[in-house]
């Protein structure tokens, strides 16, 4: 039987994992991923609660909602990403100081 501390370690794991990326990485595309990870631990964390809740499921309902906003994100980033790199051929966001060219 898995416990809830188990689920609460490993979404732990990957929050502190995420925040690391975002913190030592140099590269947009590595920053995104980094937040994504973030964004897993905390749905892990909803459901998790969910499901030793046995009241309702609204813990995961809010983490489908959270999925579908975390991809229509990501999609739009990955799309400014490329766009920044078109322009100035880095994605090292430490590169781009000047949006005006």
């Amino acid at each position: 039987m898995i416990n809830l501390s188990d689920f609460l370690v490993v979404s732990a794991g990957l929050f502190c994992t995420g925040l690391f990326i975002i913190l030592t990485k140099r590269n947009a595309i590595q920053v995104l991923i980094g937040i994504e990870l973030m964004l897993n631990a905390a749905n892990l964390n909803l459901v998790a609660f969910s499901r030793y809740d046995k009241i309702d499921n609204g813990g995961q309902m809010f983490t489908l909602f959270s999925i579908t906003l975390a991809a229509a994100t990501t999609a739009v980033a990955l799309a400014i990403i490329l766009n920044v790199y078109k322009r100035y051929k880095t994605i090292d966001p430490d590169k781009i100081d000047s949006l005006k060219d």
